[in-house]
């Protein structure tokens, strides 16, 4: 499978940036990506006063090179850049296996708390 990471620092942005881009996630991201062709699934990742992150796994390597090379284009304006002030890191990976645990998965927009 094919993985793109997008990943910006949580360094200096405040003790608020985190839950600002939280919200952005649950009124907006979730459901634009929710529809995005060729994509399998994404999910957002965070470590408080780290980083946020943006990790994606597509259907094929051209449905990752295309999306990677439209937001690479978009990527000074993106959202999570225009709240951080900070443009992100972005890399391709390699996904080598997904296991579903008998818990399965939970797809939502509004998030458990941390």
């Amino acid at each position: 499978m094919f993985g793109l990471s997008v990943r910006w620092s949580l360094a200096g942005a405040g003790d608020r940036a985190l839950d600002g881009l939280r919200s952005y996630v649950e009124e907006e991201s979730f459901a634009k990506f929710a529809g995005l062709e060729g994509l399998r699934f994404k999910t957002w990742r965070a470590r408080e006063g780290e980083w946020f992150e943006g990790t994606y796994v597509f259907v094929s390597d051209e449905a990752r090179a295309a999306f990677q090379q439209d937001f690479e284009a978009k990527a000074s304006t993106a959202p999570a850049t225009e709240r951080l002030g900070v443009t992100p890191t972005i890399e391709p990976f390699e996904v080598v296996a997904v296991v579903r645990g008998p818990a399965g998965f939970r797809s939502a927009a509004r998030f458990e708390s941390v």
